[in-house]
């Protein structure tokens, strides 16, 4: 087969494994009701953390640290997202629909599958952190203007940092291929280490020695700071990364992006492997 023919095939099965992974998210209810629970779930999950913060603070938010904290969590919604919607659809089309066997034995490419179905979770994501960010602006104050925003900056660093997660993303679903109904557990343990040590909440100057130092080995906190520097919102807060200038963050996160995404597609294709030779594909766990 030709390499355009291979690359054609590739390309239709992402889309129509895109299109499948909309439907399955969507097609619960009618489209008004999927609009207002999409345009609901990101602002109250988001309003958790916004209610703590004005407690603690007497109501505050003007200043640069809920401005960091804000844009932060607002764009933590991929990592979990992004990290669940991957490993979830192994565990889904195997045990759940028991349809994996099928799509092995079909014409597609696995891989290819998996990267259309992620597709789909980014897309929805997307729209979540659009409306978390919009409300930050009609009624908390959040300064975001899009005049203001570097947009060469921004949407380079979003495309680099999004390669970094569905890596992270395959080498979970490689883990997955092996293991019984526990990515759920997994996805929350990964996102938590995430959460702690990349920036997100909690500046990674107020962390101990040792975790600043594990902390500036993943991409997530550079991707994260460079994601507020190209907004403008929350700069500085973090001195531990305030004094690596945004040309040097960014060398950093395309290097340990690279360097991840080698280790986790090895852990992908091997997991893949192993699956197969040992019969794991339509196994279920019967809980």
């Amino acid at each position: 087969m030709a390499m355009k023919e291979i690359i054609q095939k590739n390309i239709q099965t992402m889309k129509w494994s895109a299109w499948l992974g909309w439907q399955m998210e969507s097609n619960w209810t009618n489209p008004f009701k999927f609009l207002v629970y999409t345009i609901a779930r990101p602002i109250a999950s988001t309003l958790i953390l916004v209610v703590m913060y004005l407690i603690i603070t007497g109501g505050i938010t003007y200043t640069d640290q809920f401005h960091y904290i804000y844009v932060s969590n607002a764009f933590f919604m991929y990592v979990f997202w992004v990290l669940f919607g991957i490993t979830w659809v192994i565990h889904d089309d195997r045990e759940h629909f028991q349809t994996m066997k099928y799509i092995y034995i079909s014409p597609s490419n696995y891989f290819s599958y998996m990267i259309g179905r992620t597709l789909s979770k980014i897309i929805i994501t997307t729209f979540s952190i659009f409306i978390t960010l919009a409300f930050g602006v009609l009624f908390l104050g959040i300064p975001l203007s899009l005049t203001s925003v570097n947009w060469p900056l921004f949407l380079g660093v979003m495309i680099i940092g999004l390669l970094s997660l569905i890596s992270f993303g395959l080498a979970l679903a490689g883990v997955s291929f092996l293991t019984a109904k526990h990515s759920g557990g997994v996805n929350e343990s990964i996102a938590g280490i995430f959460y702690l040590f990349c920036g997100v909440v909690f500046p990674v100057h107020i962390l101990p020695t040792w975790a600043i130092a594990f902390s500036k080995i993943l991409p997530i906190t550079y991707w994260l700071e460079l994601v507020r520097r190209a907004l403008g919102l929350g700069v500085g807060v973090d001195t531990a990364l305030a004094s690596i200038s945004t040309e040097t963050s960014l060398i950093i996160l395309c290097v340990s992006t690279i360097i991840f995404t080698i280790i986790a597609f090895s852990i992908f294709f091997l997991g893949d492997r192993l699956a197969r030779s040992k019969g794991l594909i339509d196994m279920t766990t019967a809980y």
